[in-house]
């Protein structure tokens, strides 16, 4: 039964952000009603807490906060209205009721699904979040949100339950991605960067573990450069990010600058790169298979998983 301080609380998406931050919703008390088009991971998650849903509209019905972490805008459209088979969550959501919107999308769009969520009588929060799956379990991301007062007050304290940094960056939806726009593309040049620094030096003949060491320690290092790099010399590319995801996410940084003439030319470069890598077969594969682009080099062989 809900109550003031531990409301009834459901998250769509049990990807690798999505299970940790369940995880820390459900070590906060809050046993989360879940749901995952894969309907044997919400049941294994539920196993240890918490309750399945078989249908987004079940987890609408019973849940005064939704919280949606999905891929994309077109995945969030179908989580709240459905693909023309399957109704999604928002027809069945009590009117008060909190949708959390934690994706990479367009801020313009955000802005709009904050109106026609209203519309409908529901709160929105436009919530994007960073930090990778470790810092999604431990309760450690980051969110950047942007909402109505009344917005914040419905969510309470569960945005804090996952989160060790809830940055509120304004009164109306939009601000969130815009941050989180900007966000992405520092991470996506810094990745590509990183993946170019490393195979310049396995063509130059360096060591490759060595010079982890020395970049880690000095002034180039950047933390895509040590979380990425890490990966690479595992010889491990199980996606954690994927190449398709900075394929995505740049092109909605060249997206929003295009839109108002801002030039954007390490953006651009950098989209190239991810770009070349999916379409050379390394798409589903971690991001840090853009490295796998340069000609050339070997690679370090697989030593099992990356840390």
């Amino acid at each position: 039964m809900t109550t003031p301080n531990k409301p009834t609380v459901g998250l769509v998406g049990l990807g690798a952000m999505g299970t940790g931050m369940a995880q820390s919703l459900r070590r906060a008390g809050l046993a989360p009603h879940v749901f995952d088009v894969r309907r044997e991971a919400a049941e294994a998650f539920a196993r240890d807490g918490g309750t399945a849903c078989e249908t987004l509209e079940a987890l609408g019905a019973q849940c005064d906060i939704v919280i949606c972490v999905v891929v994309n805008a077109q995945q969030t459209e179908s989580v709240l209205f459905g693909d023309g088979t399957v109704p999604g969550c928002a027809a069945s959501m009590k009117p008060g009721s909190l949708f959390v919107m934690c994706s990479t999308v367009d801020p313009n769009w955000s802005v709009a699904l904050e109106a026609r969520l209203a519309a409908q009588g529901l709160l929105y929060l436009d919530a994007p979040i960073s930090g990778g799956a470790a810092k999604a379990a431990s309760g450690q991301m980051t969110m950047m949100t942007a909402g109505t007062p009344a917005a914040y007050a419905k969510a309470g304290g569960v945005l804090d339950a996952m989160a060790a940094k809830v940055y509120r960056l304004g009164d109306r939806a939009g601000a969130g991605s815009k941050v989180k726009v900007i966000n992405q593309l520092l991470a996506g040049v810094h990745i590509a960067a990183a993946a170019e620094a490393m195979a310049l030096g396995l063509r130059e003949g360096v060591d490759a573990d060595a010079l982890y060491e020395v970049i880690t320690h000095s002034a180039g290092n950047s933390w895509m450069f040590e979380n990425r790099m890490a990966h690479v010399l595992a010889g491990d590319y199980t996606p954690l990010s994927a190449v398709d995801i900075f394929v995505k996410d740049l092109g909605l940084v060249l997206d929003v600058a295009r839109a108002s003439k801002f030039p954007l030319p390490l953006s651009s470069t950098a989209h190239q790169m991810f770009m070349q890598a999916s379409t050379a077969g390394f798409a589903r594969e971690d991001d840090s298979a853009v490295i796998k682009i340069f000609p050339g080099i070997e690679l370090p062989a697989p030593k099992g998983k990356a840390p």
